[in-house]
């Protein structure tokens, strides 16, 4: 048994060298036909090509299985790129967005400023918020504008609307702004169409009531309330805004101006009268003394005339 396995192997060896060689023969010559440029052989390689092609579907078909899952990787591979760099576009498109909404309501209430129709005699500027300093015991805001610009106290603010509230207190470049919510607001009104004179009272609430109405059944929901110019404190015409009713039957104002985005305000120059000295001021207009007579001058060199002396002259006058 030893002695046939040697055998074996002893004729394993050689052929397999002559099946290798046989091989690379093969092979050298399939190169070499392959590369010959002549019409015979090209035809030659076109039929063998077009015999043996068919036949090989089945051993070609785990390859042309790895290609096309190695492509759909690929593509795969770039959808999930292309996903992620849609999601960078949309979350810079939602930012871009965000930003034409502010500018888009940014323009509108610069254009309600512009189509404000107010008395022509009253200038304004207008001025950036800079600050809320709301709370429940004080509404007012901060603006960009100051005595530098020739603020005075008491002078009305609006927005592209409605009135917002009056300046006090003026510094060198910001003022403070006192709104129609803030418990020290009274604002002197007028309710039309029925001409009905009332106070706006700021209760720190964003619908204040109101007060001090002459006729309250000639008034209903809906009527317009605007300045009265009584006492001077605000000039007359100015929109504040509507009447509204609350559940308890009290009579509210539902402002005109939009206090929820206050951003510009125009404060109105009024070089009148309409200026905040004193506290009397915001309630009555302050009457001027009466200027003393000025008294007959006398020569004291003539003494001075008699009851008789005055009756004999006013004959002499008659005659």
């Amino acid at each position: 048994m030893a002695k046939h396995g040697t055998n074996s192997e002893d004729y394993s060896a050689p052929l397999k060298r002559l099946l290798l060689a046989v091989l690379i023969l093969c092979l050298t010559g399939l190169f070499i036909l392959w590369r010959i440029d002549s019409p015979r052989v090209e035809r030659f390689r076109a039929q063998v090509i077009d015999t043996l092609m068919p036949g090989f579907d089945w051993a070609m078909a785990p390859v042309t299985g790895a290609v096309t899952i190695l492509r759909d990787f690929q593509s795969y591979q770039r959808i999930h790129e292309q996903n992620q760099e849609l999601r960078r576009e949309l979350r810079r498109m939602t930012a871009w967005k965000e930003a034409a909404l502010q500018l888009e309501q940014e323009n509108a209430k610069l254009r309600d400023l512009n189509n404000v129709q107010l008395d022509p005699r009253l200038t304004y500027i207008t001025g950036v918020v800079l600050a809320d300093s709301g709370s429940p015991f004080r509404q007012s805001v901060l603006i960009n504008v100051g005595s530098r610009d020739g603020i005075v106290d008491g002078w009305a603010t609006m927005d592209g609307i409605g009135l917002v509230g009056r300046i006090s207190g003026v510094g060198n470049n910001t003022a403070r702004v006192i709104l129609l919510t803030d418990a020290t607001s009274r604002i002197p009104a007028t309710i039309q169409p029925s001409g009905q004179r009332a106070m706006v009272v700021g209760d720190n609430s964003a619908n204040p009531p109101i007060d001090f109405l002459e006729n309250p059944d000639l008034v209903k929901p809906g009527d317009r309330i605007v300045t009265s110019g009584d006492g001077e404190v605000f000039p007359p015409g100015l929109l504040i805004g509507q009447v509204a009713q609350d559940p308890g039957g009290r009579l509210r104002v539902r402002l005109a101006a939009d206090y929820e985005r206050l951003e510009f305000l125009r404060v109105l120059r009024d070089h009148g009268a309409r200026r905040v000295s004193t506290p009397s001021g915001l309630i009555l207009p302050e009457t001027p003394p009466e200027a003393p007579q000025p008294e007959a001058e006398t020569d004291p060199t003539v003494p001075p005339l008699s009851d008789a002396d005055t009756g004999n002259a006013s004959e002499a006058g008659n005659g």
